[in-house]
């Protein structure tokens, strides 16, 4: 459970990492050739061996069950996961902007490199969360913790909240959302375990047409009924592939990604998220939700 910028088993400061992701409508049919000056996170051939796709824009298919024709490209949804580190002389300056302020002498320096959704992660390690949606719609993050037996904590709704980004949960094509966004204080996640047994987190992130009139936002995260999370869940949660960028584990954080974060829009060949999910055939007006487990890399986790 988040409560003032920690939760009782593993705190992720100020906030928790767990993403369910649904939002509507999506088009059945795959979308047409669209401007090349309107960024779209959506490419055939991304993972296509016999064309290849520029080398920035390379995929592998992370679901091989879950077909990747019949995709509409405005219902896919981008995210990157980044784990800061200690700067280093070679890396560029202007990406250097996010320090931990323990008092007034402490000034370290730490750099965002990007990391699978699959790398385990450590106590201690320091983390952000960039998400890209590929149509205009609301984002909702809910949190839950997850127990080396395979069940689930409380849901609880970590963004939007008037702590973060003051509420502004709104995105729309080549807009970045970053939880936390670079004003907020601190602006990372750091991972904490203070409970035995914890074995990560389960994020959902809702991307809607409308803003949900059935959730009310707090100044922290607000705890859901669990039947509703779970009717989301069946509903919108089956059958969704996932993409992982090739060759990009452990490229830093760029100049482009930075201004993203600040508010400027990314252009249609700027830097592309390290993971895409998408829900093949899915139905006009139809939402997507997608479960995002991030492990941490000392316990287990028993199937479910």
């Amino acid at each position: 459970m988040i409560r003032k910028l920690k939760i009782a088993a593993m705190r992720l400061i100020p906030a928790t990492l767990a993403i369910a992701i649904c939002w509507g409508p999506l088009d059945a049919r795959v979308s047409p050739p669209q401007d090349t000056q309107t960024r779209r996170l959506w490419d055939s051939e991304f993972f296509k061996a016999k064309k290849p796709a520029p080398a920035k824009r390379r995929y592998r298919v992370a679901t091989p069950r879950i077909p990747t024709d019949r995709v509409d490209g405005n219902g896919v949804l981008g995210i990157t996961l980044w784990r800061l580190r200690p700067s280093r002389a070679t890396d560029d300056t202007e990406v250097r902007l996010l320090k931990h302020e323990k008092d007034k002498t402490d000034v370290t320096e730490w750099t965002p490199e990007r990391i699978s959704i699959d790398t385990p992660l450590a106590a201690e390690q320091r983390v952000r969360l960039s998400i890209e949606a590929a149509r205009t719609g609301y984002l909702y993050v809910i949190d839950r913790e997850l127990y080396a037996d395979g069940t689930l904590g409380d849901p609880h709704l970590i963004f939007p909240t008037l702590s973060l980004r003051g509420g502004d949960n709104q995105v729309s094509v080549g807009r970045v959302i970053d939880i936390p966004a670079l004003d907020d204080k601190p602006n990372y996640y750091t991972l904490i375990p203070d409970r035995p047994g914890l074995a990560g987190e389960v994020l959902s992130v809702l991307v809607t047409p409308q803003p949900l009139t059935d959730i009310e936002i707090g100044e922290e995260a607000v705890k859901l009924p669990t039947d509703l999370v779970a009717k989301w869940e069946k509903s919108w949660g089956a059958h969704v592939g996932r993409l992982e960028m090739l060759n990009s584990i452990g490229n830093a954080w760029t100049k482009e990604e930075r201004d993203a974060s600040k508010g400027q829009t990314l252009k249609p060949d700027g830097p592309s998220p390290q993971t895409l999910y998408y829900r093949p055939s899915a139905k006009p007006d139809e939402s997507l939700m997608v479960s995002l487990r991030l492990r941490y890399g000392s316990v287990r986790t028993k199937a479910r």
